[in-house]
């Protein structure tokens, strides 16, 4: 690999290990805009590369109508669409570069996009209480990244100014941090008998023909004290999932321990894979293979998972040269430490005229976490939901300089802000689904979550 480049790329090679990331991060875990994703599975097919960044360029905050833009010399308040506007920042501090390496991000936009973000691209009724100061976006834009390949066991400082950065990076010291610990038990946003009532009334919007299928969430919340670094350190370890992230802003931390990938676009080609269909993981493995065989077979997980797929079809084509978006697979297994999910693969060639930002924007939010018809949906949820997503059900991801996408859905992840942890579970419902089996699927999803943290 080559560690100068005409177009000002740099690329220094450090020294590899398996817990690099965590080395490198910890001292600086409680500093604002300090990023970490991370791909904590051995197994996982898209587990590959950790991508570390802190001390941004500039940064941009959306909360509902108005995003603060703070750049090098000025800062400044815009209404103007967030996705186009990330686009209009990026590409006058950290302009695009070509690059033909495996290294995934080069530096450029990387941060989170909240579930509510989709209020700025959808027509979306306020209902549920709006309680979390969290913003709808916070991303940053990095012209330098650590990035650390598992399969090839090498490390790298890549952008711009990387022996600067490096450098700093090193001189960080650990600071001693009190030890989480949750200060009372958790608490849903629902009681078992107010969550049958709000299924019923999906039921009614099914039945009716209002929508094929709903996603039904519930928010538990525990007050804490303590590193919520190391309370995502405890989580990453147990749930071992591909789309890890841990994000720290002024406002908030967000620990993620998704399995989900929604968007990667690579040289071109676009790439989702939407998860809809659960089962629990099971500690004999005569009982955990047949789980997963059930799963496999089951008609109505199925039918579940081709709704979505025909709605990301559609959300993809949007973008997409005519004629590219093919399915290479349906109903796939993979499994996690919780549980077993149906995974199917959504590709296509990304339409000459558009960017990785374009097709963010005319998916977001994901299909697999609202419904369809999908603005329907997610209406449906805002009536029912008692509280707002937040950066449940958004997405954590990085647009680079050299037009690499890759972007998660924020399922399994934690919100902590002002002392209390907030976290979301939930499912998609349609005409025969059992409420029992429903409601029970919210716990084995959160299995590895409320017990370790509890």
């Amino acid at each position: 690999m080559n560690n100068t480049q005409p177009n000002r790329l740099q690329i220094k090679q450090i020294n590899y290990t398996v817990d690099l990331a965590h080395h490198l991060f910890s001292p600086i875990s409680e500093q604002n805009w300090a990023m970490l994703l991370r791909s904590a599975s051995k197994q996982h097919v898209d587990s590959r590369f950790d991508i570390l960044v802190a001390k941004p360029i500039a940064t941009l905050v959306t909360h509902g109508q108005d995003t603060l833009v703070n750049e090098p010399n000025e800062s400044y308040q815009t209404s103007d669409d967030p996705f186009h506007l990330l686009q209009d920042v990026q590409s006058r501090y950290l302009d695009e570069l070509e690059y033909q390496g495996e290294l995934p991000f080069i530096g450029g936009a990387l941060g989170y996009f909240a579930y509510d973000l989709g209020r700025r691209v959808e027509k979306m009724p306020s209902l549920a209480e709006h309680d979390l100061n969290t913003p709808d976006m916070a991303v940053g834009l990095y012209e330098w990244a650590v990035i650390i390949d598992h399969h090839q066991q090498q490390a790298y400082v890549v952008g711009q100014n990387v022996e600067q950065h490096w450098l700093w990076l090193q001189e960080q010291q650990e600071q001693k941090q009190e030890n989480f610990k949750l200060l009372s038990h958790w608490q849903s946003n629902m009681t078992q008998s107010q969550y049958q009532e709000k299924f019923t009334q999906v039921q009614e919007y099914l039945l009716s023909g209002d929508c094929y299928q709903i996603n039904l969430a519930q928010r538990f919340s525990a007050p804490y004290q303590g590193s919520e670094w190391q309370a995502y350190q405890q989580l990453e370890q147990v749930n071992q999932a591909p789309f890890s992230a841990f994000v720290r802003t002024e406002h908030s931390a967000i620990l993620s321990i998704s399995p989900e990938r929604f968007l990667q676009v690579n040289d071109g080609e676009i790439e989702t894979k939407p998860i809809k269909g659960t089962r629990p993981r099971h500690s004999d493995p005569q009982v955990d293979m047949a789980s997963a065989k059930e799963l496999a077979s089951a008609e109505k997980d199925q039918a579940e998972n081709l709704m979505i797929v025909d709605l990301l079809r559609n959300d993809v084509g949007r973008v997409a040269k005519p004629g590219s978006v093919h399915v290479p697979k349906l109903f796939d297994i993979e499994s996690f430490p919780a549980v077993h999910h149906l995974v199917s693969t959504i590709k296509a060639q990304l339409d000459d005229g558009y960017n990785a930002m374009d097709l963010l924007r005319a998916s977001f939010p994901g299909g697999s976490i609202t419904g369809a018809p999908k603005v329907r949906a997610m209406q449906i949820i805002e009536e029912l939901e008692p509280h707002r997503r937040s950066a449940y059900c958004g997405s954590i991801g990085y647009i680079s300089r050299h037009g690499r996408m890759d972007t998660s859905i924020t399922i399994r992840t934690l919100v902590a802000e002002d002392g209390m942890l907030h976290v979301w579970a939930g499912g998609g419902l349609v005409a025969d689904s059992e409420v029992d089996s429903e409601y029970q699927e919210i716990f084995d999803k959160l299995s590895r979550i409320l017990p370790v943290l509890g």
